[in-house]
């Protein structure tokens, strides 16, 4: 049925940018970039073809750009692409695909005349050339960046059979993903054993994430919209504002570059035979003369509640969610683009017991219903002569959350949150060919943020209002070269809740002593502003109470200074890539955020403080290393040791001894994937995780008072399998099966019945689940 339906949508879309079996001399009317208006005439054309240089054989759908402009095109599926009337001069023609090492050449096109321009592209595994933004807020090469940026890119997602990006953000070096709550099942991001409220999440740069979209945030977003995520671990991440301290993860979404539509669905089943279902539709589509496109998404979920003890209360809770949207472009010249995004999320979940019944008829109920709406507008542009670059743009995101966190069959507990989040920016970079002693790049900016939340819970007489306004200003220095980059530069915020303006600097420091060797030193200071985060706008159910955190009045801003160190290493055995990357890493906080419980209501709710305590030192080495031989395999590995302590012991109830160790940060965690090409069609995939021993709370309820618990530690793997057949000419499929949580590594000491502690959940947020998948190509 699926493929009857591509069958008949195949005649509407033109899959290449050009004729297929495309010959090596241009045609009349090929498909390229059209000039602006000024520029018809003059019949300055380039074409040609990309090959391997290996097999000789053409690469279908390879992006060409001229470098400095928005002229560009895509390959077709015969390696042959097409440019017509481009400006005269010098200019730098770029070949780039994943998988490959980017390449470039000058030439010179003159007016009245067409240039062959023919690309060699070797096979590249560890995507050491990738062209990242997060590192300076401009465009620049990974391997030669003076800040570490990974990536996490679509080749992940696929063969770790991630739907959304909380499956997949595990499989990077530093962080982990876990639930934090059994019956709602909030996730949370952890950067360097930090919280998530440490972390700075941005969607195309931009820092729409505000408290309430970071409590179910990353698992809301389909990887079906997403190009690419890249994170920067620790405080190399200043020029990004308040809570970049953690580090920052910038969510890149896709955008169209050839026509091209997408029908896939993967199906989960865990050991008892609750499901998870995920459809998604996504479409590209690009005019002729590649001056606008546009890229659809949509994906559907549903997935079953599952209680791993059979206690008849959820572990993971019941979760519907339906997304769409859309990222498009409009070039306005060959120096200037306009950008826009739109995305829609309806989200349902709903955990405890008795799930089928109206959460008020039951003895615990978590259940949120969330409506997501936001978007961006961006309008970016070039000179001529590349040394100019400018950008303006504005974005929002609005939330309206209908709650019910309840207990005991009370009518009472439903509350409603409303969140509008707004953003504008504006940066202008210029290239110097020589500033003082190298060549450099000088970055400006301005960012300002507004935020206006409303939560209104009634039955603990929680009625928060809390208008959030802040304002950047940015100035950095690039110096740039192929042995030493230097960066210089510091962020400036005025925030309505901190009484006085906060300066954040930053210094990076790249040298390569050899090609293939990169010694990094970076310091960055940062701080988090005495509001309301996304915690606090989670209700805990323990002991059939609910747990409300409330922000201590005379709470103060928490300011970091983090420093790490390191080593980049490459090599080459023949075809074999390898890379290992060592890196030490240091923050010091003061006057660190911490929570405490205080006592009981009137009502009897329990309630916790969060509270200035003197302070804390997280330090640690992380460790990853990479091999791959380009088209046999690819495995990748990273592991963390670390430390994070408070300076002085912290009480968190009085029924527990102080104490100086950071709960649910364990101190050595990593990951592995490995990925092979049996054939040119089949491919298998291994992935997994391991989590250390960490303290983390167990509150009275089932168990008799408050205690503290050292957890085991977990593996968790997975293995995926997939075959590409070809049904036609334009019709792809990939069939792929494996299984999740091999090893059924799951926590054993969960509580029982109305009386649990819904926080007390730790380790893999899945159990052993078997999955199929399929999808269409067209």
């Amino acid at each position: 049925m699926l493929a009857a339906i591509l069958m008949a949508a195949a005649p509407l879309i033109d899959t290449n940018a050009s004729t297929f079996g495309m010959p090596d001399t241009p045609p009349a009317e090929t498909a390229g970039t059209d000039s602006p208006d000024q520029r018809k005439g003059i019949d300055a054309n380039i074409y040609g073809h990309i090959v391997s240089p290996e097999s000789h054989e053409h690469i279908p759908f390879v992006t060409i750009s001229i470098k400095g402009t928005t002229i560009g095109t895509t390959a077709d599926a015969t390696g042959h692409y097409y440019l017509k009337n481009l400006p005269e001069g010098k200019c730098t023609v770029v070949a780039e695909a994943i998988g490959y090492r980017t390449v470039e050449q000058t030439i010179e096109v003159k007016r009245n005349s067409t240039v062959e321009v023919n690309f060699v592209m070797e096979e590249q595994t560890l995507a050491v050339d990738e062209v990242v933004v997060s590192a300076t807020r401009n465009e620049t090469n990974k391997k030669s960046s003076a800040v570490i940026v990974n990536v996490a890119s679509s080749k992940l997602f696929d063969n770790t059979a991630s739907t959304n990006l909380a499956e997949t953000m595990k499989f990077q070096s530093g962080l982990r993903i876990e639930n934090n709550c059994g019956n709602c099942g909030t996730t949370q991001l952890r950067i360097n054993g930090l919280d998530g409220q440490y972390s700075q999440i941005l969607l195309d740069s931009n820092p729409i994430f505000s408290s309430l979209a970071a409590v179910y945030g990353l698992e809301q977003l389909p990887t079906s919209m997403i190009e690419r995520v890249e994170v920067i671990r620790g405080g190399g991440s200043a020029l990004f504002g308040s809570n970049a301290i953690g580090g920052v993860v910038n969510i890149i979404t896709k955008e169209p570059l050839r026509n091209s539509l997408t029908l896939s669905n993967v199906t989960n089943v865990a050991k008892d035979g609750t499901a998870e279902f995920n459809t998604a539709l996504n479409g590209s589509f690009v005019s002729d003369d590649r001056r606008a496109g546009i890229y659809l998404f949509g994906m559907v979920k549903n997935r079953d509640a599952y209680d791993r003890n059979k206690d008849g209360y959820t572990d993971i809770p019941h979760l519907k969610s339906e997304t769409i949207g859309f990222r498009g472009y409009y070039k306005t010249s060959a120096y200037t683009k306009l950008t826009a995004e739109y995305h829609h999320i309806h989200e349902f979940r709903r955990g405890g017991d008795s799930i089928e019944l109206a959460p008020h008829l039951t003895n615990i109920a978590e259940q949120l219903d969330h409506q997501i709406d936001g978007g961006s507008l961006r309008f970016d542009g070039f000179s001529a002569d590349s040394r100019h670059r400018y950008g303006v743009g504005i974005s929002a995101q609005g939330i309206h959350r209908d709650s019910y966190y309840g207990t005991d069959k009370n009518p009472d507990t439903y509350g409603h949150t409303n969140d509008l989040t707004i953003v504008a920016s504006a940066q202008y970079t210029y290239s110097f060919e020589r500033c003082l002693f190298l060549p450099a790049q000088l970055t400006a900016g301005a960012e300002y943020t507004y935020n206006d939340l409303s939560d209104d819970f009634p039955a603990v007489g929680r009625h928060m209002t809390q208008t959030v306004q802040s304002g950047g200003a940015y100035l950095q220095n690039e110096w740039q070269s192929e042995k030493v980059n230097i960066i210089i530069g510091g962020r400036l915020d005025a925030h309505n809740m901190v009484d006085k303006p906060i300066f954040s600097p930053r210094a990076n420091v790249r040298y390569s002593p050899h090609r293939n060797v990169g010694l990094r030193l970076s310091y960055s200071s940062g701080y988090r502003a005495p509001q309301a985060y996304n915690e606090d706008l989670h209700i805990d159910v323990l002991n059939r109470q609910a747990a409300i955190i409330k922000i201590d009045p005379n709470l103060k801003p928490e300011h970091s200074h983090s420093v790490s160190a390191s080593a980049d290493l490459y090599h080459n055995f023949g075809r074999v890539q390898t890379n290992l990357l060592i890196e030490g890493f240091y923050t010091d906080l003061k006057d660190v955020f911490a929570l405490s419980k205080v006592g009981e209501d009137e009502a009897g709710n329990i309630i916790k403080l969060r509270h200035n305590a003197s302070g804390a030192t997280v330090k640690g080495i992380t460790a990853e290393f990479k091999v791959g031989m380009p088209g046999i395999f690819e495995l990748q590995a990273g592991y963390t040791f670390q430390r994070s302590r408070y300076d002085e012991p912290e009480r968190w109830s009085d029924n527990v001894e102080p104490q100086r160790r950071m709960f649910r940060s364990p101190d050595s965690y990593g990951y592995m994937t490995a990925d092979f090409d049996v054939t040119r069609r089949f491919s298998a995939s291994l992935f997994g995780n391991y989590t250390g021993p960490m303290l983390v709370q167990h509150n009275a309820g089932y168990i008799a008072q408050d205690t503290e618990r050292l957890t085991p530690s977990f593996w968790d793997m997975g293995l995926r399998m997939a075959y590409e057949f070809r049904l036609s000419d334009f019709i792809g499929m990939e069939l792929s099966a494996g299984i999740k949580n091999i090893f059924d590594s799951f926590q054993r000491d969960l509580d029982y019945g109305p009386a649990k502690d819904s926080v007390y959940i730790y380790g893999p947020t899945q159990p052993r689940t078997f999955f199929v998948g399929l999808k269409f190509t067209l």
